[in-house]
């Protein structure tokens, strides 16, 4: 008995669980904020140029040496001879380190400290195009859940006219013109509504996909939404290039290039050394030592070419970098004003549908539908009301949906969150 409660408490508990978490956009790109592994691939190329950072003020390792020098290959002349002169050859141990020049640590170490930049921009840039991916397929589900609504009412509508057509038929006080043409409306809204969920289905997969889920998770959306007025929104270049990353990143990408350039012109100075050597003397030979210091040349000609040559490399990536910034800028500009004007365009269609269209069809087949139930209008009238009106409150949802992705196209260029 208590292993039948335990079985019926798992049961009910698993119902619950089951039950469809209703979320919102917000949610969704929260989500995808924290967990999506394009943005935490994006997070370990900011920490692995972070940690080579560290290493920037890095010395060469010094040299250690040790052997014979000047050391005769007969050992008896490394003996003391007899007549007391001293022997021949001795024992050495050497060290040498060179000495970096500051400048040049200087210069390596802003390189590697801002080389993370252009990482940290391009995260956000990618952020943005997720959120955008986001929106699409969250606004598109609310809008096929719209369509299943209406096509939900149209059913019924149309279930009424067969039910009344048959009666009058079986009554003889009606004609069966109209009567299969209403049967094959239902068979096409049914089929409209397998279209419509499976389209759910595939966003419900695109999001869970989004927000690095288990792809089969049950989850619903908040149908809530906001029509944005961007209609006075103000962009030019500069307000272009400070909301967007990708730009940034660019941006981030040349101040690196220059402090690269500094870089490779700083292995052109010289650099200084020490070298100390010791040697044991044999045969009573004494000890002795060398103290040099050395420096490094790469100014010559023969051994700055490389370093020159970087240098010339990276002012043309320069070059090319920031016509990409004004390439990106001037495409963006261009897509903005034309969405801005697709937008204003889509709201007075919009306005048209709801305010005019539809409450004249809709109001046009409410007459017909009482003369029909009144027996003085003949069933095809009622249809042909009935699929002007279905027509075109799709067409209106349709628009709806045209226009939310105009929105999401248009916060997408101008990185609005």
């Amino acid at each position: 008995m208590t292993k039948k409660i335990l079985w019926v408490f798992v049961f009910v508990c698993s119902l619950f669980s089951a039950r469809a978490q209703t979320v919102t956009i917000e949610n969704i790109l929260g989500q995808i904020q924290m967990a999506n592994p394009a943005l935490k691939m994006y997070d370990a190329d900011i920490h692995a140029s972070d940690e080579a950072a560290k290493g920037a003020r890095n010395w060469e390792a010094p040299q250690i040496g040790t052997g014979f020098w000047m050391t005769p290959y007969n050992p008896k002349y490394w003996r003391k001879s007899d007549n007391g002169s001293f022997g021949m050859g001795q024992y050495q141990i050497s060290a040498e380190q060179m000495i970096p020049n500051k400048k040049r640590l200087d210069a390596e170490e802003k390189y590697l400290v801002s080389a993370s930049a252009p990482a940290i921009e391009r995260k956000k840039a990618m952020l943005n195009e997720l959120a955008a991916e986001a929106k699409k397929n969250y606004y598109e589900w609310i809008i096929s859940k719209k369509k299943l609504a209406v096509l939900a009412q149209d059913e019924k509508l149309l279930n009424f006219m067969i039910q009344s057509a048959e009666i009058r038929y079986r009554n003889g006080a009606g004609k069966m013109n109209a009567y299969y043409k209403v049967k094959a409306a239902i068979g096409n809204i049914q089929n409209m509504r397998l279209v419509l969920e499976n389209e759910i289905k595939q966003k419900k997969i695109v999001l869970n996909t989004l927000m690095s889920r288990d792809k089969s998770v049950e989850f619903d959306i908040d149908t809530a939404f906001a029509i944005k007025m961007y209609s006075t929104t103000a962009f030019d270049s500069t307000s272009l290039i400070n909301a967007r990353s990708d730009i940034k990143a660019i941006q981030q990408d040349i101040q690196v290039n220059y402090l690269q350039q500094t870089v490779e012109a700083m292995k052109l100075k010289p650099e200084f050394g020490v070298r100390f050597e010791h040697m044991f003397g044999f045969g009573g030979l004494p000890m002795q030592y060398t103290l040099l210091g050395t420096v490094k040349i790469p100014m010559a000609k023969w051994s700055s070419k490389a370093s020159k040559a970087n240098v010339e490399s990276l002012k043309w990536k320069v070059e090319s970098l920031n016509q990409q910034k004004q390439m990106i800028v001037n495409d963006a500009t261009g897509m903005a004003y034309g969405l801005q004007n697709d937008m204003d365009l889509k709201k007075k269609q919009i306005r048209l549908f709801n305010e005019t269209i539809i409450p004249a069809l809709r109001k046009n087949f409410q007459t017909l539908q009482l003369a029909y139930e009144q027996n003085t209008e003949e069933l095809f009238t009622l249809f042909d009301a009935w699929e002007s009106l279905n027509m075109i409150q799709l067409e209106s949802l349709q628009q709806l949906q045209d226009l939310l992705m105009l929105q999401t196209r248009f916060e997408k260029i101008l990185e609005i969150k």
